[in-house]
């Protein structure tokens, strides 16, 4: 009977030995983008206690190593080399598994989040189209350096360790899904550095911000309970806090990446006191957990939409919090976008114009990140006001050779002590470049305004073509 019984463990044992094989996360697979000249994590789970190799083609000599964990875990980081468009192979070996990732790239990878703007795909939502979407699908196979890998949309309200989304091309029947503004980003920033550039889509329309923060963060603010809305069976999915961290963010961290994008803020609207901070918070943790520094972080303005009324100011003061979000978050920007929307899209918050939004993210890295100099990243920002009689005299940063265009410029309201506001005329003195404003109705000016309402089209503009950021020279409520 011991000898039977000997002999059954034997077989079980070997029968495990043949069935055990290396567990891989989708985000490690074909098609692959690597952060270039880094130490990039590669992970996925074995058996507990054994060894697993990982090396690349581009140096196949070198091997690196890890211990399986007690949970089965193992995470080995694999230097990487310079960006090149050449296909690299990846393999990793142990615990019975023999396994190579092909068609490989090295190059630089961006993590992109936040709610529906930033998840809107080429092909467009319902009604709701790309501009220029047919030829940057059409034309997206010259770009087989690019690749994205989008995350499902997922809930959880406790930390997951896996979530599913391979890689893919660039080319017409996978661009067709990539979302627009991560994109056109990559194809900017490609063209740019001549690299490839790997984008992770882990967006969720409608989320807020607290949605993308961990149980640990949002525990710190008073008025946020994740208890209390776990239990709430009415709340939309997208509606919840914590859940976008737990499901489909917390499985990527670590990957290594070279910064964030993130575009969000439409389901925040009201909350433009905390959101600042909540916003840096989240940023700060982020950073944090992937362990690699003061990762770079750039974000959108909001988009002008209607927000319950068109001339109401509401989304303008949330995207001053959100300039004021990048000022208190170091390794941070925001990109303007005033002027990429079309009058008749008042009631469609989401935009067309994404192809410019991308672009100008894709010059803020190359000048900020890559230290590119003489990229076109700093908008033209109010600096100060004086009253003259009944003239205020408006001076600006980032606007060294004046305003375009060379006649009236639109979208300036001035009030008086009474407070409200009217259209003013507004004008720039060619000889101090100042912009000089009058406005009768309001008797001696006492503040002014430009694009200060939830939906307005920015037609002031630097000579490089960058728009005026809407501002208040007031603090009235």
């Amino acid at each position: 009977m011991k000898r039977l019984f000997s002999l059954s463990l034997a077989i079980i044992a070997f029968s495990y030995h043949v069935d055990a094989k290396i567990d891989l996360p989708d985000i490690v697979g074909d098609n692959m983008v690597l952060q270039q000249k880094s130490d990039a994590r590669i992970w996925g789970w074995a058996t507990p206690g054994s060894t697993i190799q990982a090396s690349g083609s581009w140096n196949p000599e070198y091997k690196a190593s890890a211990v399986a964990g007690k949970n089965g875990r193992w995470d080995i980081f694999l230097p990487t080399p310079e960006a090149s468009f050449t296909p690299y192979t990846l393999s990793i070996k142990g615990d019975g598994s023999d396994i190579q990732l092909n068609n490989v790239a090295v190059g630089e990878v961006w993590f992109c989040s936040g709610q529906s703007n930033m998840e809107m795909p080429l092909r467009g939502f319902w009604t709701q189209p790309i501009e220029g979407a047919v030829e940057a699908i059409a034309y997206s196979g010259k770009y087989p350096g690019i690749r994205m890998a989008k995350v499902p949309k997922s809930k959880a309200y406790t930390p997951q360790d896996k979530v599913t989304g391979p890689w893919k091309v660039s080319c017409p029947e996978n661009a067709y899904d990539f979302s627009a503004l991560a994109f056109f980003f990559a194809r900017s920033l490609t063209d740019i550095l001549n690299v490839p550039v790997g984008i992770i889509d882990c967006t969720y329309g409608g989320s807020k911000v607290e949605g993308w923060q961990s149980r640990e963060q949002i525990s710190k603010y008073p008025e946020w309970d994740i208890d209390k809305e776990a239990a709430d069976t009415t709340m939309q999915d997208y509606e919840r806090i914590n859940i976008m961290y737990n499901s489909m963010l917390h499985p990527l961290i670590g990957y290594t990446i070279k910064g964030f994008l993130w575009n969000q803020g439409e389901s925040n609207v009201g909350r433009e006191s905390t959101y600042p901070y909540h916003q840096k918070d989240m940023v700060t943790d982020w950073r944090e957990k992937w362990g690699l520094g003061e990762l770079p972080f750039y974000f959108v303005e909001i988009p002008g939409w209607d927000y319950g009324n068109p001339d109401g100011t509401n989304a303008a003061l949330f995207r001053e919090c959100q300039h004021k979000a990048a000022e208190i978050t170091p390794s941070s920007g925001i990109v303007c976008t005033s002027d990429l929307v079309y009058p008749f899209e008042v009631n469609d918050i989401h935009a067309r114009k994404k192809k410019e939004i991308g672009e100008r993210l894709a010059f803020m890295a190359a000048g900020k990140t890559y230290g590119i100099k003489g990229m076109p990243t700093e908008y033209p920002v109010f600096k100060s006001m004086t009253v003259d009689g009944d003239k205020a005299i408006l001076s600006f940063n980032n606007a060294w050779d004046g305003f375009s265009p060379n006649k009236e410029l639109e979208g300036f309201e001035a009030a008086g002590a009474d407070r409200v506001f009217h259209p003013a005329v507004a004008k720039e003195n060619p000889q101090t470049l100042n912009i000089e404003v009058t406005c009768p109705e309001a008797g001696k000016i006492e503040a002014v305004r430009y694009n200060f309402k939830n939906f307005a089209v920015g037609k002031v503009f630097n000579v490089l073509g960058l728009p005026l950021v809407p501002f208040r020279t007031d603090d009235w409520d």
